[in-house]
């Protein structure tokens, strides 16, 4: 059975577009330290057993860093019957429901894959939106977990996390290797931290864009599920001008994530900046979401700001 999430070919051909030119980027790496190195097996070995960690334990880190944990449905009845209907709608497997006792309104997936994947609220979003809106948000949530973008951005991501450190590595090696060394040897260092500064900074670019490509593409699958992206739309609003309103000091220990969240804890800015940032612009979600009102033909919403 196919699931009733529905995708964006143009974005679609985009992140596909992404995924080659960041898998290139890879492979070019890999060679690089392998040659560099002098040694396939030492890199393999590296490469393999960092995989498997972020992979394997990326969700649990990110769970725990975000305070969420995992609630029944008679804790949370009204929040576990719209994630069933959801579920139902889309054919997808029901994944585990948590909350996040956390004052910043917002949401996040997470998980290597549909079968394990876990969808979280945060008390504050719970608080502040009403039951459409909320289907919008869990809506968008979940078409992260049938497209498995949790698991597509942890590996695209990967080696661009192991560029960094190993560009931490080679700086601190040069610091603290001073002199003693031959000439080999420091250029070899040199070599490794030049080829993984440039990876590094392309992948960082790369994956931002696909990740802003993933969000664009789960809101109008969500808006498309739910024939509601008023609803949607209404909930980044209200989410992204609550978030505003918090103070920096307080967002700071979960900007980290900012890639997992419903919408960033920061908000995003014009000009280069958009370029660094893992969602796209307010403004160009609501116009993306105007754009599928239209095309649904939904009556106007009511005002609920009164």
């Amino acid at each position: 059975m196919q699931s009733r999430f529905r995708s964006d070919r143009r974005l679609t051909v985009r992140m596909g577009l992404t995924l080659f030119l960041l898998g290139l980027v890879y492979v070019g790496f890999v060679a690089a330290l392998i040659v560099l190195l002098r040694s396939w097996v030492l890199v393999v070995v590296l490469i393999g057993a960092m995989f498997v960690a972020q992979f394997w334990f990326s969700d649990r880190i990110a769970m725990f860093a975000m305070r969420g944990r995992v609630v029944d449905r008679e804790e949370y009845p009204e929040l576990h019957a719209v994630v069933d209907r959801l579920c139902a709608m889309a054919d997808l497997s029901k994944p585990a429901v948590a909350v996040s006792a956390m004052d910043m309104p917002n949401a996040f997936a997470t998980g290597r894959s549909p079968e394990h994947a876990v969808v979280c609220v945060t008390t504050g979003l719970l608080r502040r939106l009403d039951a459409a809106e909320l289907e919008g948000v869990l809506a968008h949530e979940l078409s992260h977990v049938r497209h498995k973008d949790v698991a597509v951005i942890t590996i695209a991501s990967f080696l661009g996390v192991l560029a960094g450190l190993v560009v931490r590595f080679a700086l601190y090696s040069q610091i603290l290797g001073g002199g003693r060394r031959d000439q080999n040897t420091a250029a070899v260092l040199a070599a490794v931290l030049g080829v993984s500064l440039a990876v590094y900074a392309i992948s960082f670019l790369l994956i931002r864009a696909l990740s802003r490509y993933r969000e664009l593409a789960a809101d109008r699958a969500a808006a498309l599920l739910t024939g509601r992206p008023s609803a949607l739309a209404a909930a980044l609003t209200k989410v992204s001008g609550d978030i505003a309103r918090i103070p920096a000091e307080d967002l700071r220990t979960v900007q980290a994530f900012n890639a997992f969240y419903f919408t960033p804890a920061t908000g995003g800015k014009g000009g280069l900046e958009r370029f660094f940032s893992t969602h796209p612009a307010l403004e160009q979600r609501l116009e993306q979401l105007g754009r599928i009102s239209a095309e649904l033909g939904e009556p106007a919403r009511p005002d609920r700001t009164g």
